[in-house]
């Protein structure tokens, strides 16, 4: 005889060949994430080690260049300006060899959830006044919503449009030039050039440490959960789930702090002083003070447009 509750269907049982529909808890699904995590870590050092056009410059030119630029478009507001730059920054990923469809998807992913929350209620009349493009609502005169007046009609301002579709080309104009960064820069040489423009060297200390040491408590993660999972036979009641997930993060907490110990104690033993030394050292070549006056004075000349102090 067959106990009932191993004919009973669950996450933890499988039976080869059989189609059993699989929902996934939060655990699986942070399981994946890290799984997409590492496999986009992976693939980003991969394409900053191609031989690509913007692989080929030094590291700080690359740093000081995407500030510079994206400094000018935080100050830009034309559109015309926004969309070539834009259009710039996608010609650079495709000679830098970074899949254009990959660094289209990286940027615009995310963007149309943070930008979308905020430039939504710039369209409409009712938040920006201005010409009617298209009416949505009558309200009729004297509509009132609580303390606040409102228009006879809802509508699509022309001007409201025009301003969210700037918000959105600078937003994802600035992140493609960060994107663009950290594609084409390993990690480490990064760290290194962030302290060419003042940042200090402890902020800079535990940003690597924590890139380096961060794969490492999500494989102790990941091992966590496959140890569960293969010694399970059917799912566990929502509270104990999270009892033991409480109980995993408490101990990734404890290991962390004595690992860091040991860590900082076998570097300290090795002659740390404080500074991470690289075996790459930075040498500026004729093309990467080229391209660094080159951006400087784009950079500038958005600016200048920006400010009206250039027509075009």
């Amino acid at each position: 005889m067959i106990p009932e509750w191993m004919k009973e269907g669950g996450e933890g049982l499988h039976c080869p060949g059989a189609v059993v529909p699989e929902k996934k808890n939060f655990v699986q699904k942070t399981l994946i994430g890290i799984f997409s995590f590492l496999e986009e870590a992976v693939t980003s050092e991969a394409i900053s080690r191609k031989n690509g056009l913007l692989q080929s410059l030094d590291p700080r030119v690359k740093l000081i260049s995407i500030i510079a630029l994206i400094v000018a478009v935080s100050v830009t507001h034309e559109l015309w300006a926004l969309i070539a730059v834009y259009l710039l920054t996608l010609l650079f990923a495709y000679l830098s060899r970074t899949g254009l469809w990959l660094f289209i998807k990286r940027v615009w992913l995310f963007i149309p959830i943070f930008t979308g929350i905020i430039v939504f209620p710039m369209v409409f009349n009712v938040f920006f006044p201005g010409d009617s493009l298209v009416t949505l609502a009558t309200l009729g005169e004297g509509a009132k919503l609580g303390p606040f007046s409102l228009p006879e009609t809802v509508s699509i301002t022309r001007q409201g449009l025009i301003s969210a579709m700037i918000f959105t080309l600078r937003v994802a104009t600035c992140v493609s030039a960060t994107v663009l960064l950290f594609l084409t820069t390993p990690r480490d040489m990064l760290f290194k050039s962030l302290r060419t423009v003042g940042v200090p060297k402890v902020y800079v200390l535990t940003l690597d440490m924590c890139y380096r040491y961060i794969f490492l408590f999500m494989d102790m993660v990941k091992s966590f959960y496959m140890s569960k999972k293969s010694r399970s036979i059917r799912s566990l009641p929502l509270l104990e789930e999270q009892k033991w997930v409480g109980g995993r993060i408490g101990y990734t907490l404890i290991k962390s702090l004595d690992m860091g110990e040991k860590v900082h104690g076998a570097m300290v033993s090795r002659g740390f002083n404080g500074d991470v030394k690289i075996m790459e050292d930075f040498k500026m070549k004729p093309r990467d003070y080229t391209a660094l006056a080159s951006t400087l004075t784009f950079s500038l000349l958005l600016i200048l447009i920006a400010q009206k102090l250039i027509t075009l």
